[in-house]
């Protein structure tokens, strides 16, 4: 099972998208249009339109934390240039990047028929599929490797529609080993470990807004 969100990155390259949280599983009700969300990035902006459609429960829990302002000062702490650019978790506490406390898994939504492509966002989690809590990544290329039925596929939930030009200035930061601080997930204890792929320099999310 991944426990971290970037520990299996030293095993393999393009190892899943992994989050931390694996609490029990939370069901909403999500809008039936499709909402947009706009970042801004200490690179610059970048604006998402939500599949509310194909993925009710998700785009809902993420309009959650949106709304909660959870992403506000966040970082894009796993970056791999060719795969995807993974953000929502830590946050920078006194010059250490450190995982924020998350809420409850999510039902997988990765039957719903969106592909992992370039430019989409979709769910990190671990590798139970009903684990996703905040953190999500935006593919760089793409990754059929992500889809439906691999594992229960890794729930695609929207798609760049502005500033493509921002995550391909993103996925090109220098990376290498930095130390992260989580949570184990079944003590809940705070421990520190080094994680591969992670920007040298940070690249933080001020903030998500719903447009």
């Amino acid at each position: 099972m991944l426990l971290m969100p970037v520990l299996v990155c030293a095993q393999e390259k393009k190892a899943p998208p992994a989050a931390a949280d694996t609490k029990a599983l939370e069901t909403k009700v999500a809008p039936t249009k499709a909402p947009k969300v706009r970042f801004k990035t200490s690179q610059g902006e970048i604006v998402v339109e939500l599949n509310a459609e194909k993925a009710p429960v998700t785009v809902a829990n993420f309009l959650g934390y949106v709304k909660k302002k959870h992403y506000d000062g966040t970082v894009f702490h796993r970056v791999i240039n060719g795969f995807m650019i993974q953000g929502g978790g830590f946050a920078v506490d006194d010059g250490k990047l450190v995982e924020k406390v998350s809420g409850k898994g999510i039902v997988n939504e990765g039957q719903n028929g969106l592909k992992n492509d370039l430019g989409t966002i979709a769910m990190a989690r671990t590798s139970d599929p009903n684990s996703a809590t905040a953190q999500f990544f935006i593919n760089v290329a793409d990754n059929a490797a992500l889809n439906f039925p691999s594992n229960g596929g890794y729930a695609v939930f929207g798609k760049v529609i502005s500033g493509m030009e921002v995550v391909d200035k993103i996925k090109a930061v220098a990376t290498g080993q930095k130390e992260l601080t989580m949570r184990n997930p079944t003590s809940g204890e705070k421990m520190t470990l080094p994680s591969s792929d992670v920007p040298l320099a940070n690249v933080v999310i001020d903030s998500i807004s719903a447009e």
